[in-house]
Parts: C-alpha cells; structure tokens; sequence
C-alpha cells in the first residue's frame, strides 16, 4: 500500500510538472480517442492547418485575455500557447465586466504566410487581428466593418484574388436574424464592403442558422452553418458554383440516436495525408460549449460527417474512434490546469473578467502568485478582477494555498465556482480576525446573496478546496495542513454563464480604497481527480 501510495504521488508530481491533465484526457494511447477532445468550454471553435501543425481559437466573451490560441500535431492532443487578444477594445467598455458581451464567434485563417482572425463583437462590429506566428504578437483589432448584431465573420480569399465575407446575425442588436449574408472585402482584409446579399433566409427549415464558415472546393463555394439552436440544432451545408449562390442545401450532421445533443459550428481540416475532419461544439450546460472531433468524407460534392447510426443518410457524432492519421504519432497533451505558480509568469489557463490593470497583482520569482485586494464591488458577481479558469472535466477538484496579508478591515480572498448562480470560500479579516465563511450568490436581473455562519480561522495560511462531481454538483473544504479537510456550507449546483461555462479560481477584494491594500500569496492552484 505505500509502494502504491509512493507511485501516485509521483505521477501527479510528473502531470504538475508536465502540464498534462488528470482529469481529461481523449487520447486513448492505442491509436483511438474518445469525444470529447476538449472537455472545457472552448465555445464556437476554429481551426486552420499551416504544414504540420493545426491552430485552434474560441470565442472568450469578456473573459480577458481573449481569442486563445491553441496547438495541436494530430487534432487530438492540444495545449494553449498564447491569446490573440490582451487588451479588448474599446477599453473604457471593457474595463468593466460586460457579462456575455465582447469576443463572439471567431474565424481563423492563413493567408499569403500571416494568420488572420476575424471576430465579431455583437455592439460594436466586426474586427480583424493578424500575426506572423499564432504564438503572437498579434497586431491591435481592426475594425473593418462596423454595426450592431454582425456576428459569426468568416473570409474566403479566392484563386482569383478576390476576397468575401460571409456573415450572420444577433437578432438582440440588429433586430434580424436566422440569416447569412456574403459580402466583398478588399484584396487586404481590411476593409469589409456594405454589398451583402442574402444567401440562405432561415426562417425557412432552418431557424437559428448561424456560425458559418465559408470554403471553396472543387470548384464549389461551402458554407457551412449550423441551425436549429445551440442545444438541439444540426449542421446544414450550402453549396454553390456562384459566391453569391443561389445555393443547394442539405443537413449533414444531427444529433440522431446519440448522447451528444445540436452538433453546433465548427470547422473542416483536411490533413497532410489528405484525411477530413470536422470540429464542433455541445452545449453542456454548467461545462460550457466543449469540443468533439468527427471523422468527414466527401461524396458526390457533399461532406458525409460522423457516422450514420440510423440510417437515415445524416451522419451522428461519433464516441470512440481511429485518431487522425497525420503521418507521424505524437505525445499525450492537454491544456493547462494546475499552476504552481513557481515561473514568474501566469498560466495560460487564467483569463480576468475584464481588462486586467496593473494594481489587480502580479506573478513573481518568489514561487507565489501576488493578488492585492483592493477592489471594491457591491457584489463578487461584478467584480473585474476575478482570476478564473474553465471547468476541465465533468468530475474533479480543485485545491489552492493560500497566506492571507490583510491590511485592511473587510478585506477578504478565497476560492470561487463562478457563474450566474455562484458559490465561494470567503476567507475575511473582520476587525483584526479571520473568518472562512461560504458565500453563495444567484443573478437575475438583481444579485442575491447568502452566507454561512463564519468560522474564526487561526492562522492565516489556508488550503481551500472544491470538489465537483457529476452534474456540477459542488462541495467546498478547508484545512490547515492540507491532510485533514473540513466541509463548508451547503452543496451547490454549478450554472453557466452568460454564453460561457462555469469557472473555477480566485480573487481578492477589499471594501474600502486606501493608499496601501492587503494581499494573499497564493503558493499553487492545483486540479486533481
């Protein structure tokens, strides 16, 4: 028994220091994955080949820093190598949480050697970044087409030079949707003409047809979209040998007899070996919008997606399946989870709920993440500086150590499951003691919050824990030697955000603006089964 006890300890010591995940991960290790790839809220996801290499963005909302970039050798494995966006305009917007607002569905692209992102902020327009490498820097957005409601942008630069734009829209701020336009742009990208014309009319069999990406094949312009809604839609393809149609359609992917619920938009892949793959999104809830992988064949000029369970010539996603071939094996990775904050740099795994300024705290080369609580909100709900990361599995837990510095009265830090209902570990100094209490709040045009009975804390070095089992049922835990835990409070049921799933992390909040906030030391944040 301490042989084995021995051994696990070592192999989470090596996932820490490997940032391989323990709680997901889709590689099979025998030439098989299971869906879904990403088991995290990668919402509205793109993908581009460059050679042997494959990039991935998502929409990221108002969770800052935006448009992730991820990496990947064979479709399956991907790690996060950088965000496209550090600071979202405009700024005197988004220096203040904009719940739901800011990054929606983003395209990426490569084109004549420098990859482009379009993406759509559904008040503002549809801007454009772009970069030499997908590591960044990437220059500062573009607005190339301005207007309320235009979502969803994806270009197609043509074998002639000539370049398009198809687009949808946010029935919320345009008063229009279920709709797809395709406009002109000039040769740069830069520029997004006012020259629409309408190509599919929803309303029509296909409600709520949004997210397209547009491609060109074999002489036949693709667009492909999903329809239906978020949680119980399928994907249509249109297809046309005219940019501006009139074009065919067919559904080409349901959710059928499987357990995956509205296989919404994504993207087609084909790789070096010449196989087609197609990424898209389930809705799942309090876990957000996560990744699947399909496997994708053409036949007659139309893409066949998944397999057709039952036979009604519309493919279902797959579970289990053969790994894209793309040539050569590579090893297990996943996305980051655990930081020990040992690097004086945070993980790419954290995004703010707004800008981050400067006085929110900083990492260091002292082995500890620095967070000041100087923040003052009426509610945790609206607070800016959250450090939050998504939820990476459908069980798991997560634990944190913390030194807590007050300076103040009031101030407090702890560990948050942050969504439009919310629960947290409020670690408080109330007149020169600390307290651990559970908060737990609820969104509904108003916030509403409840508390537990504080329990006086002796020492101000703390480990707090979540621990979050099927159905996003949560239970938090503290202890103070990281052996022996306690339970505190209630259970709590986790609930998405506004577009994005729950979150789990930090924070550090203070009720009054002095010339000198208290601080916590966070030492790690650790996810484990």
């Amino acid at each position: 028994m301490k042989n084995i006890k021995i051994i696990l300890f070592l192999l989470c010591i090596f996932c820490f220091e490997k940032n391989i995940a323990q709680v997901w991960i889709s590689d099979n290790g025998d030439g098989t994955y299971t869906n879904p790839i990403l088991h995290a809220d990668y919402s509205d996801p793109d993908v581009v080949r460059v050679g042997d290499d494959y990039y991935m963005t998502a929409s990221s909302f108002n969770c800052i820093p935006g448009l992730p970039i991820l990496h990947s050798k064979d479709l399956v494995n991907w790690k996060i190598i950088g965000h496209a966006l550090v600071k979202q305009p405009p700024f005197e917007t988004y220096d203040r949480v904009q719940h739901g607002n800011g990054v929606w569905a983003p395209s990426i692209t490569f084109h004549k050697n420098e990859f482009y992102i379009y993406y759509p902020d559904p008040d503002f327009g549809i801007y454009m970044i772009k970069s030499k490498k997908a590591e960044g820097p990437w220059s500062q957005p573009l607005l190339v087409k301005a207007g309320k409601g235009l979502i969803d942008p994806s270009p197609l630069w043509d074998t002639d030079g000539k370049a398009y734009l198809t687009h949808a829209f946010a029935g919320s701020r345009a008063q229009i949707k279920s709709l797809l336009v395709v406009c002109t742009m000039n040769a740069e990208g830069t520029v997004v003409n006012s020259d629409e014309v309408m190509v599919i009319d929803g309303h029509k069999e296909e409600e709520t047809i949004e997210g397209p990406k547009f491609y060109k094949r074999n002489g036949y312009y693709y667009i492909f979209a999903p329809a239906g809604g978020v949680p119980t839609g399928w994907q249509t393809i249109l297809r046309s040998k005219n940019v501006f149609g009139p074009y065919e359609k067919k559904k080409v992917l349901e959710q059928g007899s499987t357990a995956i619920n509205g296989p919404h938009q994504g993207a087609w892949v084909t790789t070096q070996t010449g196989e087609d793959w197609f990424f898209h999104f389930q809705d799942k809830g309090a876990y957000g919008r996560i990744v699947h992988l399909q496997p994708m064949k053409w036949v007659n000029d139309w893409p066949v997606m998944g397999e057709d369970f039952d036979k009604n010539g519309i493919g279902e996603p797959v579970t289990t399946y053969k790994k894209p071939n793309v040539g050569k094996k590579y090893p297990i990775e996943t996305p980051s989870e655990s930081d020990e904050f040992n690097e004086p740099k945070l993980g790419l795994q954290w995004q703010w709920q707004a800008n981050r300024q400067i006085n929110w705290g900083f990492p260091t080369s002292l082995g500890y993440l620095n967070l000041f609580c100087n923040t003052a909100s009426k509610n945790i709900f609206n607070a800016p500086n959250l450090l939050l990361q998504k939820f990476p599995a459908e069980e798991f837990t997560a634990t944190t150590k913390l030194t807590f510095n007050p300076r103040l009265n009031l101030e407090s830090t702890g560990l948050i499951v942050m969504g439009l209902d919310y629960s947290f570990l409020s670690f408080k100094n109330n007149s020169g003691k600390l307290y651990l209490s559970q908060k737990t709040g609820t969104f509904d045009k108003t916030v509403s919050e409840t508390e537990t009975t504080p329990i006086l804390i002796e020492n101000n070095t703390i480990y707090l824990r979540v621990k979050i089992s099927r159905g996003g049922i949560c239970n938090f835990f503290y202890s103070l030697d990281d052996k022996n835990y306690q339970k505190v409070g209630n259970d709590f049921k986790a609930k998405e955000g506004k577009w994005i799933g729950a979150k789990v992390g930090l924070f550090a909040l203070g009720e009054e603006i002095k010339n000198d906030s208290g601080n916590v030391e966070v030492d790690w944040f650790r996810i484990t089964k």
